[in-house]
């Protein structure tokens, strides 16, 4: 935004960008902000540790790349933790963002349902998630209270459910797109496949709040007939949700294409304004003395039951790393004498 007496300096944008970044930019003129992600080798980590079939990987990165958005719009210490639970082939994601950017991602899927939706040509986002919920969550820490939004999962994908959160919690008009993509390479030993994902979010946040009013929601058993509540949409975001329709999967994932590039592509006539970018990287927050602690909270018919070939074996759910345990190093010690 312009400040009297301040030039704010312009120039082209720039060719390349890195990825594993979030950058938020601005279009004062339509009173519009959002935020791009570009993501690489961050979300090829978390997908290839646990060799997902290609469309489970699919959408868990659309997952990450949807908390990534979220996530990175806090404003305190804390996680923003998203979370599926549905009837259908993927059962659960669960993608865990903790500021100011590390984040951790896994899937519970059914192998045989997924191949047969596969084979069926069924594999969109929509017909693997199924019918359930999807859970928002923002957690401060210590003694503060949770923040949590649901959506109802109704067949529709992770775009959609993200529309209608915005729609009911936030009432802030939001367009969000998500893109994920295998990139092919020639290298030794044969071709090689990564991961790449990309994204853009896209509100409307002007001044005066009543250019921000959106209809009440369809009042659900109102009398038949009853007249539906109708705002008229405000032209600049007419205009900023029209353009963002327009950006194409190719152009979120495209290495080639900066993040400035798709901004200034989108933008360049009313004018954006791009910010610093944040980095984002994977990191789970396991670690063997963590699962030892856990271990060594369980009862010890609850060890015994977990040794198998003389060992306790702990695999993390999100990174895939496996802990060995022999049973006598996970015994707690004894309470001191009152």
């Amino acid at each position: 935004m312009n400040t009297p007496g301040i030039a704010i300096p312009t120039r082209l944008p720039a060719a390349t960008s890195a990825d594993d970044t979030i950058m938020p930019f601005e279009v004062a003129a339509l009173d519009l902000r959002g935020r791009v992600v570009r993501l690489g080798p961050m979300v090829d980590e978390i997908l290839t540790r646990h060799n997902y079939p290609a469309p489970v990987a699919k959408l868990l990165g659309e997952a990450i790349v949807l908390t990534v958005m979220l996530g990175s719009a806090l404003k305190m210490e804390g996680r923003f933790i998203l979370q599926t639970q549905t009837d259908g082939p993927i059962r659960m994601l669960v993608v865990d963002f903790t500021t100011p950017g590390t984040v951790r991602a896994c899937a519970r899927f059914d192998a045989a349902s997924v191949a047969s939706a596969i084979a069926a040509g069924e594999a969109s986002g929509g017909a693997l998630l199924g019918n359930g919920h999807l859970a928002m969550t923002i957690d401060q820490g210590g003694d503060m209270s949770r923040y949590q939004g649901l959506v109802a999962l109704d067949g529709g994908g992770l775009e959609e459910a993200a529309h209608e959160y915005f729609l009911r919690s936030e009432q802030i008009p939001t367009r969000v797109r998500l893109a994920v993509a295998e990139e092919l390479s020639a290298g030794e030993g044969g071709a090689r496949h990564r991961w790449r994902a990309g994204g853009i979010l896209l509100q409307f946040l002007p001044k005066a709040p009543e250019r921000a009013r959106q209809p009440d929601l369809h009042p659900g058993d109102a009398p038949e007939g009853t007249a539906l509540h109708v705002v008229a949409e405000d032209d600049a975001w007419a205009q900023g949700r029209a353009l963002i329709s327009t950006v194409e999967d190719v152009e979120l994932v495209d290495s080639a294409i900066s993040s400035e590039q798709l901004a200034f592509r989108l933008f360049h006539e009313p004018g954006v304004r791009v910010f610093n970018s944040a980095d984002v990287r994977a990191q789970c927050s396991c670690s063997r003395d963590n699962v030892e602690a856990m271990l060594k909270s369980f009862s010890q018919d609850d060890r015994d039951h977990m040794v198998e070939d003389g060992k306790i074996s702990v695999t993390c759910e999100f990174c895939n790393s496996n802990y060995l345990f022999a049973p006598q190093d996970v015994v707690p010690s004894a309470e001191p004498d009152a």
